[in-house]
């Protein structure tokens, strides 16, 4: 099989091959291995990038909860709480509980498998 590459292209899979300590034509190889055989699947530049701002949102929401519930183990119960504010932080719970477990969930997609 031979594989053409303009010259920007090339550079990539040669940068991309010597960070993984290979040959370009080695690390291009494997490549279209796990791509065949279902265990890489690629993804853009943008959706890597949602994908790690996901990670980051998941990482801060998860600090979010942590602060929420020393607040609410320092004051009075979320009971105790206007309707308003008993609200937002249940709300703001769930919120990170759907992001917690959409994360996990792309995160386990995109896990090479073996």
């Amino acid at each position: 099989m031979n594989l053409s590459f303009n010259d920007a292209e090339l550079e990539v899979v040669r940068l991309a091959a010597g960070r993984e300590g290979m040959s370009p034509a080695a690390w291009a190889g494997r490549q279209v291995m796990a791509v065949a055989q279902h265990t890489l699947v690629p993804v853009s530049r943008d959706a890597a990038d949602v994908l790690r701002e996901l990670v980051q949102a998941r990482v801060h929401l998860r600090e979010t909860v942590t602060a929420l519930r020393a607040l609410a183990a320092a004051g009075p119960p979320v009971a105790d709480l206007p309707a308003t504010a008993a609200t937002v932080v249940a709300r703001a719970l769930d919120a990170v509980a759907r992001v917690d477990e959409a994360t996990a969930a792309v995160m386990r997609e995109r896990r090479p498998r073996s």
